[in-house]
């Protein structure tokens, strides 16, 4: 489970996924950063995209050998990049390399409003990684003709016809993941997890009709796999070497067999062997022998996240999308967040699971503190702040599972920004002032409770599926509001300062709960378009437990819709009752998870998550035109540089920063372009 980056909004405070806060926490808190060097976070902005970097702290302490390892590890992630730019949609590497032939040379008026436009439209597919956004799921409209386009091409000798170029400027395909209600999302959704004339009954019905060889720990079907009809016959095309994305594969193989030469310790060059094996085979069995030798793999300075793993880009959530993170452990914070993770067992214990829903031990919850080196494909240049693997509910149930806060990515985006928006949607001072000297620390704790004890808590019941089958294309924002639920429980709650993670559990606990319902009901709707509805699962997750819990607590005055000066607050009045209208809420999530009730969830997810009050949109439309800062942000990844002898060995490697977003891109497309333009 992956927590995205959202608004750059310091005022969304205990968003699970949220970007962080428009400001620096300074207090000495257990939880606050402890970088001090001066540096400048913010690189460019365009469109509804701000474009940060970070920093990569302990890099100097580590060996030459650890760096080895780092090194190898992000070549290979960048290795498999353009997997995830086809797996986004059919024609986007040839679109791709049209548009950047034209970035790179063009010799003509390149101050005209239409080469800027131009200019923004390759800016914004490089950072959703093709051509429909990276949130909403919309295609990118651009803002020039295709005849311009057009004479783009005839000037720089650049092929793109038919149905590549037609698309840019017509309806088609026009949502990457449609997860309408009552459609066939397969069907009308442009990602290319599955070929042409394929539906959602194919799809239910191949993987229906595929048996585990051992039930109690199901095999992850389809999630290395594009699904296609030939001659009306339905057939997997493998993510693997030899098959669908080989010579990508076959480049991050080589870079990973060069870091299991380096690897830190047997357990760590073992779980490497065995993601060698399965990219080498495909096979889902040994897919499942590595998750469970990488989670039981905890040891080290080093570790990784490497391969097809999240699948909310599936509207049906069986193929995973391609990704990498590469980490260094912040040995320091991670001590701090050990707490959480040693006390998952009475977190489980005293939530407001029914029994049968609790787990009886939960084991191997690791948490820790960890600074990106690198990243690609899903996770970047739109980077999640938080990621809880593996998926697997049994390997989970059984072996325990790793959870990572991205220390640095939070701390960027802590640093960048500045909190003016936050003073124009907060109800009152007291509000402000919370948010001002909590809201970091609110957010660090929903991280940790979201990840550690939200994902990790509860069980199915016997006999029932994966959530993925029996709660299909809900089981996604379910999952994630439910981990939601289980942090904000707990956030309002004295065992955080007995504890030692906060000094006042209710101060916390209020900025926390405020920030999480301004966020929820009004603060999101800014990547909206007005008459939209909420489409992307974690957005959806974050609606229906706000709108829930506002409408359950409409009796006592919980939550009071308050209208001043003509704009729209909401105000919590009693956050006990309010603690107690989200526990009910979380023991309702996990029934309906542990029985598999599709009914429930789609009631609950389309009920509450999905249409947006209009008025309170349009009133929010209007009052966040003052402020410049764009709603998403994303990442420039730090360059390494092995530096070699005559020799060709690596003598050390150089951290460097890339100049540029564009330059980034274009020498991505240079170095990491293992693929041809139709897969």
């Amino acid at each position: 489970m992956k927590l995205k980056s959202i608004l750059n909004l310091v005022c969304i405070t205990a968003v699970l996924l949220s970007c962080g806060n428009e400001k620096s926490e300074k207090s000495n808190d257990v939880m606050a950063s402890t970088e001090t060097v001066s540096f400048d976070y913010n690189l460019e902005q365009f469109a509804d995209i701000k474009v940060l970097r970070y920093q990569i702290p302990g890099w100097e302490l580590l060996t030459l050998k650890e760096q080895k390892l780092v090194y190898y590890l992000v070549q290979a992630g960048l290795s498999g990049r353009d997997i995830m730019w086809d797996q986004n949609y059919r024609h986007n590497l040839k679109i791709r390399k049209a548009l950047e032939n034209i970035y790179t040379n063009y010799e003509g008026d390149k101050s005209s409003v239409d080469w800027k436009a131009f200019e923004t439209y390759l800016k914004r597919i490089w950072f959703s990684n093709g051509i429909h956004h990276h949130y909403s799921n919309d295609k990118i409209k651009p803002e020039f003709s295709s005849e311009y386009l057009k004479t783009l091409l005839q000037a720089t000798n650049t092929v793109l016809e038919g149905e590549p170029f037609e698309v840019l400027f017509n309806d088609e395909d026009s949502k990457k993941v449609n997860q309408a209600k009552n459609v066939d999302n397969v069907a009308l959704s442009a990602v290319n997890f599955y070929g042409p004339n394929v539906t959602n009954a194919d799809v239910e019905r191949f993987y229906k009709a595929k048996k585990s060889p051992n039930p109690e720990k199901p095999l992850s079907f389809g999630l290395n796999a594009q699904l296609v009809k030939e001659n009306g016959v339905l057939k997997e095309r493998v993510y693997k070497s030899g098959g669908l994305y080989g010579e990508a594969i076959d480049e991050i193989i080589t870079w990973l067999e060069l870091a299991k030469k380096v690897a830190e310790n047997e357990a760590q060059g073992n779980a490497l062997g065995l993601l060698i094996k399965y990219y080498k085979t495909g096979d889902l069995q040994t897919w499942d022998d590595y998750n469970v030798a990488w989670t039981a793999s905890t040891t080290g300075n080093i570790d990784y996240i490497n391969s097809f793993i999240e699948v909310y880009n599936d509207p049906l959530g069986y193929s995973g999308s391609y990704e990498t993170i590469v980490q260094i452990n912040d040995f320091d914070m991670s001590q701090k967040m050990k707490v959480v993770a040693d006390n998952a067992q009475w977190f489980e214990d005293n939530s407001t699971l029914m029994d049968a829903h609790k787990k009886k031990n939960v084991v191997g919850v690791t948490y820790k503190v960890v600074n990106v080196a690198g990243e690609s494909g899903d996770a970047s240049p739109s980077t999640p702040i938080g990621v809880n693997l593996p998926n697997a509910n049994w390997i989970r149930a059984s072996v325990g599972s790793k959870s990572v806060s991205l220390g640095n990515i939070t701390h960027a985006y802590n640093n960048a920004t500045s909190s003016e928006r936050l003073k124009e949607f907060v109800h009152d001072d007291e509000e402000y002032e919370l948010e001002e000297k909590y809201g970091q620390l609110g957010d660090k704790l929903h991280t940790a409770l979201h990840e550690v004890i939200g994902h990790a808590s509860g069980q199915l019941n016997p006999g029932v599926g994966e959530t993925k089958e029996t709660l299909k294309n809900y089981a996604s924002t379910l999952e994630e509001g439910r981990a939601d639920l289980v942090a904000l429980y707990y956030l309002y709650h004295p065992k955080l300062q007995e504890l030692g993670l906060v000094e006042d559990w209710q101060a916390v606990g209020k900025a926390t709960y405020d920030g999480y319902i301004r966020n929820g009901l009004m603060m999101q709707l800014i990547r909206l378009n007005l008459g939209d509805d909420v489409e992307e699962a974690h957005m959806r997750n974050r609606q229906w437990v706000s709108a829930w819990v506002f409408e359950k607590g409409k009796a006592n005055n919980v939550i009071e819709k308050v209208t001043r000066d003509g704009k729209t607050y909401f105000n919590i009045n009693d956050y006990p009752k309010l603690r107690e209208l989200f526990g009910e809420l979380l023991r309702e999530t996990q029934r309906i998870k542990s029985e598999g009730d599709f009914a429930a969830v789609e009631a609950l997810v389309e009920g509450y998550g999905v249409k947006v009050d209009q008025a309170v949109h349009v009133n929010v439309l209007e009052r966040n035109k003052q402020f410049k800062s764009a709603p998403y942000n994303g990442f420039v990844n730090p360059v390494l540089v092995a530096v070699k002898n005559n020799e060709g060995v690596i003598k050390s490697i150089k951290v460097t920063r890339p100049e540029s977003f564009a330059g980034q891109m274009l020498n991505y497309s240079k170095e990491y372009s293992f693929l041809p333009d139709v897969n």
